[in-house]
């Protein structure tokens, strides 16, 4: 008798410790981001284009600023989309990105792309955009 409630105690511990791991594994599309997170979404024809890995030089620079201001990056370089679960010509389609060139985009809470550049765009550029929005100024974060 107390061999199936050992396996059930055993189940239920495996499934509560593999839980976490799920959870936090779990990448959200852009549209689950939608009213709690900003994005910069960065666009690229490949992994080793020199602006794509510029801007995320800038973004990593400011991590504290981009935190405050509950940023997320979304990579689509070529095929490959890090940060989302979205499928990156599906990305390049709704938000118009070109195939063969470098875009940055700045998505807010509520969906509408802030600012759009085929240049890195520098952090002082980014806070100012993103402190201007109604939500951030409306103390929404």
């Amino acid at each position: 008798m107390r061999q199936p409630n050992q396996i059930r105690i055993l189940a239920l511990l495996l499934a509560a410790l593999t839980l976490p791991m799920a959870a936090s594994a779990a990448t959200p599309t852009v549209d689950a981001m939608r009213d709690h997170r900003r994005i910069v979404l960065i666009a690229a024809p490949g992994k080793d284009e020199p602006a794509a890995a510029r801007q995320k030089t800038i973004l990593a620079h400011w991590r504290k600023g981009a935190e405050d201001r509950d940023i997320s990056i979304v990579d689509v370089a070529g095929a490959d989309v890090t940060g989302a679960t979205d499928d990156a010509d599906r990305l390049r389609r709704r938000y118009r990105l070109d195939r063969t060139r470098f875009q940055v985009l700045l998505i807010g809470k509520d969906g509408h792309v802030a600012l759009r550049s085929t240049r890195p765009v520098p952090a002082n550029r980014l806070q100012q955009t993103i402190d201007a929005m109604p939500m951030r100024r409306d103390g929404g974060r």
